[in-house]
């Protein structure tokens, strides 16, 4: 009986450590360190090929300075066993560009420990490159008649089991004419895309040279980190390596990202282990004060299927002084501002102009406050979505655009600008005639004018939360809209 409790101890200690170092920052920023180096010998192997991370994982690993300037957004969940999809709120769709341009691309996220290759590399993507393949022959029936134009689903050797293949392959036709019907506009691909698999194991890089006598579009899908047991191996230079250290940041990363992380590399990895976290935070509360700035440091996003009437921004992106137009907009603007911050803490609000209700208004700016995320979406559905689509319509009215921002630029906002293009737009994007009573909308409707906001800003990634307020708000009856 003592020797079982002895063993169960000594796991109980064993998974203790494992958790504590694999939680260490000190250990996962060098660790981000060490996969780094292989990420940088991918790049030079395949250099002529864009290079980008799959976020928000492959960020940590992948120097700002040689990643292209697109992101891709390939969730492991849709990768899932019994959960796949080729998901129309994520299609990426903005890749298709560059990959036509560039011939293919090299995509760059990490796991865990447990496997060799996260599901959004080993089944996300390829089935993402078999609906694409097979939605172009759907738009552009022509490319049937091209022998090279393949179809098939590749995965990874060894990582997805044949009866898991199949089962995605059944799912494949459908998805493709989903994608098909959609609003989405998918440009025409002069060959068709293929996923190829590289990771630390990997012996030899496979040949894609020379890339235009390919018959396919390379997307090389790189996961970073090597596998190790348990997913931690002690290192001599004194930290324990951590498989896929850059997953869920916010368990370990005390506040720093990966803009953070590259922004401040050197000072971060020179630190030793008893200083780091000290100056972490300091990085972090600096990163925090706002911007007393005269320009965006991003500017706010177009909606292109209405016309630039509706843009979507991000407050941190902010100047100090919001001033009534927009560099990319031709037409005078006025703002929509959400932020869990509240009022007074925004860039350019005043705290004595506050009023009670959580409100703060100017004239070409209607302050909202918010804590994203399920604590507010009572206030969300019965305060935001009035207050800002009463403001919305008398601004369009007026002849303004519209800019709406959220702290992230992808939740909140997102949801506020749904409703508006719902209420204030008809089907083919042009604002309706002061008086003109909008269509009623339907839950197909939404869904197009979610695409369209996607579309153009690929990074809008409203939660299942705010798009379940914006249904109940839409859909409800007009008097409820009122209150």
């Amino acid at each position: 009986m003592s020797f079982e409790f002895d063993i169960k101890q000594a796991n109980a200690e064993a998974l203790a450590y494992v958790r504590k170092e694999s939680l260490d920052i000190y250990n996962r920023l060098h660790s981000i360190c060490e996969d780094v180096q292989f990420v940088g010998e991918v790049h030079q192997a395949y250099s002529e090929l864009p290079i980008l991370p799959n976020l928000r994982c492959g960020a940590w690993y992948l120097d700002p300075k040689i990643a292209s300037h697109e992101g891709a957004y390939f969730k492991s969940t849709d990768g899932h066993f019994g959960n796949w999809s080729f998901n129309l709120r994520r299609p990426n769709l903005h890749l298709l560009p560059l990959i036509a341009a560039e011939g293919g691309l090299v995509l760059v996220d990490s796991t865990r420990a447990g496997k060799r290759i996260p599901d959004a590399l080993s089944k996300t993507i390829p089935i993402w490159c078999a609906v694409i393949n097979r939605a172009m022959l759907l738009v552009y029936p022509e490319k049937a008649k091209e022998e090279a134009w393949n179809v098939e689903l590749y995965c990874p050797p060894g990582a997805v089991s044949e009866q898991e293949r199949s089962q995605i392959k059944a799912c494949l036709d459908g998805w493709a004419e989903d994608l098909s019907k959609s609003s989405y506009h998918l440009p025409s691909l002069s060959r068709p895309l293929r996923p190829l698999w590289i990771t630390p194991s990997t012996s030899v890089f496979p040949t894609l040279r020379p890339l235009d006598k390919l018959k396919y579009s390379p997307i090389v899908c790189v996961s970073a980190s090597k596998q190790v047991n348990e997913g931690v191996e002690r290192r001599s230079h004194g930290y324990s390596y951590v498989q896929g250290s850059g997953d869920d940041h916010e368990l370990w990363g005390m506040g720093l990202t990966p803009k953070l992380f590259w922004e401040h590399k050197d000072a971060l990895l020179n630190s030793v282990r008893e200083d780091l976290p000290y100056v972490v935070a300091k990085l972090v509360a600096e990163s925090k004060v706002l911007q007393d700035g005269a320009v965006w440091t991003t500017l706010p996003t177009p909606i292109a299927a209405l016309h630039g009437r509706i843009s979507i921004g991000a407050v941190p992106d902010m100047p100090f002084e919001l001033a009534p137009s927009l560099p990319n907009v031709d037409r005078p603007c006025s703002f929509v501002v959400v932020s869990a911050t509240g009022p007074s803490s925004l860039p350019g609000s005043d705290a004595d102009s506050d009023t009670s209700d959580g409100t703060s208004s100017e004239p070409h700016v209607l302050r909202l406050r918010l804590a994203e995320g399920k604590k507010d979406q009572l206030h969300f559905l019965q305060h935001v979505l009035p207050a800002s689509t009463r403001y919305i319509k008398d601004r369009l009215a007026a002849g303004d655009a519209i800019c709406v921002c959220c702290d992230s630029g992808r939740d909140a906002g997102v949801g506020i600008a749904l409703a508006a293009i719902q209420l204030f737009f008809d089907d083919e994007g042009q604002p309706l005639e002061p008086g003109a009573q909008a269509a009623s909308p339907s839950k197909e409707s939404i869904r197009t004018r979610l695409q369209w906001i996607i579309a153009s800003r690929p990074a809008a990634n409203p939660s299942r939360a705010t798009l379940k307020r914006v249904n109940e708000f839409l859909l409800s009856s007009p008097s409820f809209r009122r209150r």
